[in-house]
């Protein structure tokens, strides 16, 4: 592979909204902050597990650099600029979608919920801080295509859920949103159903789901399902604005979802 990207590392971002932490900012091979090409941009939660072996989570990264680098060496995708957001102590609180949590149909789910997580849910926040404070940075400092069309979200488990949940409550700002291996048993069917009131415009977004049949990803097919129903009574057509696959075999973990990231990033990014 002749292709290279950069990596850069944003120590302890600031933020009034959430706990400071690093950001990752990946740009693409030919990237020149004194040139005039502008890029995509796709935001990734879950950030120290992007990248580097040595700290992600079970000492296996997703690749994302190399699955973009292949894809671009095969001219799949755009070049795009990656941002990798790194998690923070309390995780599930940042990534659990706020309103619906805190929906009179949650009640069942909420008091399990605090006690597994520390508190209740402060994703707003951390949508927040995403919006309001990283996004404008990278906007200012980076050479980005800052429109809806060329900004995505992307997560993993919780993140599948906090990259719905940012594209619904903000869909002027996400044109795309990858929901890879989405926990849905978290807040089971209710969840489910309190998402789809508000999915975006079918019109101007794309979504991609995925999940597969082994380990914690044997649970989501009957909730993924329930949410694929939602999507067609949305208005959204399978294959064009949005993909469900379902990964036979795939477990639940950083690398089963490097073994099929370069599926979500072509859909989105192509």
């Amino acid at each position: 592979m002749s292709l290279t990207g950069t990596l850069v590392r944003l120590e302890n971002f600031y933020s009034k909204h959430v706990a400071f932490r690093n950001v990752d900012v990946w740009l693409p091979p030919g990237y020149d902050p004194e040139g005039m090409e502008r890029y995509p941009v796709l935001y990734m939660h879950d950030g120290q597990n992007l990248f580097d072996d040595s700290i992600s989570y079970g000492s296996i990264s997703w690749g994302i650099d190399r699955a973009l680098l292949s894809l671009l060496e095969e001219e799949k995708i755009r070049p795009t600029i990656v941002i990798g957001i790194w998690n923070s102590g309390i995780r599930w609180r940042d990534y659990m979608p706020q309103k619906p949590y805190e929906s009179p149909t949650f009640k069942k789910h909420r008091k399990d919920f605090h006690i597994t997580a520390g508190g209740p849910s402060i994703s707003d926040s951390y949508l927040n801080f995403l919006v309001e404070e990283l996004k404008p940075f990278i906007d200012r400092h980076y050479n980005t295509l800052p429109d809806q069309a060329n900004t995505f979200v992307m997560g993993s488990s919780m993140g599948g859920l906090i990259s719905l949940y940012a594209i619904s409550e903000y869909p002027h700002i996400f044109g795309g949103a990858g929901c890879i291996s989405t926990h849905w048993p978290i807040g089971g069917m209710e969840l489910v159903d309190e998402m789809a009131r508000s999915l975006p415009d079918p019109a101007r977004h794309r979504l991609y789901f995925d999940f597969g049949t082994e380990t914690l990803d044997r649970l989501y097919e009957p909730f993924q399902r329930r949410m694929d129903r939602h999507l067609r009574q949305a208005g959204y057509i399978e294959g064009q604005n949005w993909v469900t696959l379902k990964c036979e075999g795939a477990e639940h973990s950083e690398r089963s979802w490097r073994e099929r990231v370069e599926i979500p990033l072509s859909f989105l990014l192509g």
